[in-house]
Order: C-alpha cells, then sequence, then structure tokens
C-alpha cells in the first residue's frame, strides 16, 4: 500500500471519530432543523397511508407497468375505501394556545379606575377634657406621661395623679413634702408599673403604681431640681437645671454608673432611641447632644458623639422617628420656633422648617408618617405635619394657653387633644 493510500485511510479514520459532532451540529445550525412536529396517530388513515407508500405510488415510479384494467380497478378500490384525498395527515385537533410568559400592559386599552385611598378624619374637638389645677406653667418642666399599661400620670403641685384610661379611673399616687417639691419630672418604666419622679429638691423617687408603695430614693447625682427623665431598660437618665446628665442602674446601691458632661444651662429634654444605643439631650443653652450608649465609661464624664448647634433658642421637644432609627425631630423655643430633623449617625440637619410659635413637645404617628408637634407662644395650637413633605393635615386651636406636655396611649391611636395633654 503507497503512502497516498496510508494518508487518506488515516484522514478517513481521524473524520470517522467523532461523526456525531461533525454531522449533528451542522443540522443544529440549520433554520428548517430547528424545531420538528410530532403528529398524533389518532388523526392519521395508517391503511391509506400504507397503501400510498408500498403501491399507490409504483405507477408514477414506473408509469409503463399499469394497465388499464389495474388503473380502473386502483380507482374503484380509492373510492370504497375513501382514499381520494391529496393529505395523508389530518390535523383533527386545533394545537393548544400560547402560554404567555410575559404578561401584557393591557393598560392603555383598558383604564381600570383607581379606588381613592379615604382620607383620614381629624376631630377638631378633645374626646375628653380633664380637670388640672395647679399644673406649673414651666417650659423645662416634663410633667405628663402614658405608661405601658394605659396609665397616664400627671403631676400637679406636689401630687401625682393616676388616670385609667381603660375605665376611667383616677387614683393619687403621692404627694410629696413641701420642702421636697414641687414635683419637676415623671417618666414611666417601659413595664407600665414602675414610675420615676424627679423633684425640686434634686431627688428622684420611684414607685410601684400596682401597690402604691415608694422603693427607694436615687440622692447625691443632682445639686437642683430634676426636669427630664427617660428609661432604658433598668437605666434610669436624669437630667437636671445643673447641666448634668446621669446614668442611674436602678438595681444596684450604687446607682451611678455615667455622667454625661456637655450642657451648661438646665437639661430640658431627653430621649433614649429605641434601639437603647443612643440618647438625645436638650438644653436651655441651644443644644442638642447625641451620646452612644457603647462609648460610655463607667463612673467617668463622656464624650458626646454629635453636638448640634443650630437651634436659637431652648430645645425641650425631641422624638425619634419609629420607622427611621437614625431620624431625630427637635423643636426650639419662643426665640427659634423651628422644628429641625437629624440623621444622628452623621450628625447632618436633614431640613427646618419655621412653625411661627414656640415648639413645646412632638410626637411621631406610630401608624402614620406623621408628626405632631405642640406649641405656646403665641398661637398655643397642635399641629399635625405630614412626612417628609411637612405639609400641615390639620391645626388644632383648642387650647387658650401653651400646650407645655404631651403623651402619646401606648397603641398610638390617642393624639393631640384626645391624649388628654393638659393645659393650665
Amino acid at each position: 500500500m503507497d503512502a497516498g493510500s496510508i494518508n487518506s485511510s488515516s484522514s478517513l479514520k481521524a473524520q470517522s471519530r467523532f461523526p456525531l459532532q461533525q454531522q449533528f451540529l451542522p443540522r443544529m445550525n440549520s433554520k428548517e432543523n430547528l424545531d420538528r412536529f410530532i403528529p398524533n396517530r389518532s388523526a392519521m388513515d395508517m391503511d391509506y397511508a400504507h397503501f400510498m407508500l408500498t403501491e399507490g405510488r409504483k405507477g408514477k415510479e414506473n408509469p409503463a407497468v399499469n394497465s388499464p384494467s389495474r388503473e380502473a380497478y386502483r380507482k374503484q378500490l380509492a373510492e370504497s375505501l375513501n382514499m381520494n384525498r391529496t393529505r395523508i395527515l389530518a390535523f383533527k385537533n386545533k394545537p393548544p394556545a400560547p402560554v404567555e410568559l410575559m404578561p401584557q400592559d393591557h393598560s392603555h386599552h383598558h383604564h381600570q379606575p383607581k379606588t381613592a385611598k379615604p382620607r383620614r378624619h381629624i376631630p377638631q374637638t378633645s374626646d375628653r377634657t380633664l380637670d388640672a389645677p395647679d399644673l406649673v406653667d414651666d417650659f423645662y418642666l416634663n410633667l405628663l406621661d402614658w405608661g405601658s399599661s394605659n396609665v397616664l400620670a400627671i403631676a400637679l403641685g406636689s401630687t401625682v395623679y393616676l388616670w385609667d384610661a381603660s375605665d376611667g379611673s383616677t387614683s393619687e399616687l403621692v404627694t410629696v413634702d413641701d420642702e421636697d417639691g414641687p414635683v419637676t419630672s415623671v417618666n414611666w418604666a417601659p413595664d407600665g408599673r414602675h414610675i420615676a419622679i424627679g423633684l425640686n429638691n434634686s431627688h428622684i423617687q420611684l414607685w410601684d403604681s400596682a401597690s402604691n408603695r415608694q422603693l427607694r430614693t436615687l440622692k447625691g447625682g443632682h445639686r437642683s431640681r430634676v426636669g427630664s427623665l427617660a428609661w432604658n431598660n433598668h437605666i434610669l437618665t436624669t437630667g437636671g437645671m445643673d447641666g448634668q446628665i446621669i446614668n442611674n442602674d436602678v438595681r444596684i446601691r450604687s446607682h451611678i454608673v455615667e455622667t454625661y458632661r456637655g450642657h451648661t444651662q438646665e437639661v430640658c429634654g431627653l430621649k433614649w432611641s429605641a434601639s437603647g444605643q443612643q440618647l438625645a439631650s436638650g438644653g436651655n443653652d441651644n443644644l442638642i447632644h447625641i451620646w452612644d450608649r457603647s462609648t460610655a465609661l463607667s463612673n467617668s464624664a463622656t464624650q458626646w458623639l454629635h453636638r448640634l448647634e443650630d437651634h436659637t433658642s431652648a430645645v425641650k421637644a425631641l422624638a425619634w422617628c419609629p420607622f427611621q432609627g437614625n431620624l431625630l425631630a427637635s423643636g426650639g423655643g419662643g426665640g427659634d420656633r423651628s422644628i429641625k430633623f437629624w440623621n444622628t449617625h452623621t450628625g447632618a440637619c436633614l431640613n427646618s422648617i419655621d412653625t411661627g410659635s414656640q415648639v413645646c413637645s412632638l410626637l411621631w404617628n406610630k401608624n402614620e408618617r406623621e408628626l405632631l408637634s405642640s406649641h405656646g407662644f403665641t398661637q398655643n395650637q397642635l399641629t399635625v405635619w405630614k412626612y417628609p413633605s411637612m405639609v400641615k393635615m390639620a391645626e388644632l386651636t383648642g387650647h387658650t394657653s401653651r400646650v407645655l406636655y404631651m403623651a402619646q396611649s401606648p397603641d398610638g391611636c390617642n393624639s393631640g387633644q384626645q391624649q388628654q395633654e393638659m393645659k393650665r
């Protein structure tokens, strides 16, 4: 065998090693082989198909073989078998409807009317009015709080009263001595049973409302009246006229665990964030401080995380947003009259709104993206704001003097005048 034959043989072997690959790939690239139709046998006449494949095609392939008698016989047989048809396959069943993988937008063909969201009704009158004689008219104090057990605590002079919103009953919790009072702040613990009471003599009393029993008195931290209180689990944070902020662990005898020094005048606003990680404080020095719990060192003064200086009057109104953990709202006093919003992670002021009146208190709606503000000089109004547009949704003007204190019911349904906020 010569070299040419050897080469041709090896080339044939090489070509036959991958026969499927060589034959199949070109067929896949052909457009006419992209799909196949597999007929339904129930729609076929198999006898006629077999006849046409065997006997029926002989006449065309070999016309000289057919005789007139054979042709006449074929036609008669075809008529008797109903074979005078031009198609072997009969498409009797309709093809299935194509599946719509991507839904079509038919809004331009059929316009569905959108159901408008019903407008929420905001009452213009109070649901209930409580008589509150001897309520101290002092911007810097915090004399009203609504606990998680649906009980409202109100300090009137030297007496703390409890109003049960469930049945409307009223009881007296405590009347402090004249040399200790008047009461300058009240704040419920998260359990809705224990309550802290700040006094004019710098002391703080802890009471069990269920047993009507005093548990202990916290002393030695402040040098003057305690006008603001805020709970963070077992930590009670107190703010005084001396400018100090003290964290008290109520479980231990030596209760003072941290001291925050940053304000130079009375601390009139204190609020812990929902996470319990950040504390916002406002003072008569027009300042807001943001304190981070993780940076606190035991028994030492702690540096603030942010010092916010944009307000031009005392800052008492503070409220953490319930749906955005790092958003804080603050309100300035009579020389400022603005509501400001802060990013407490960065310390940036996000927005500022001039309300035209002294801002005494702020509350976020727990169920809607709204903010409620209470005011003093000169309009003494309550305003419901839509957030973040800050469009006024309602303005309530039923009060004849400053609305200094506000508290929100546990379910968040009672707000504004329905919160029974007190006035003189």
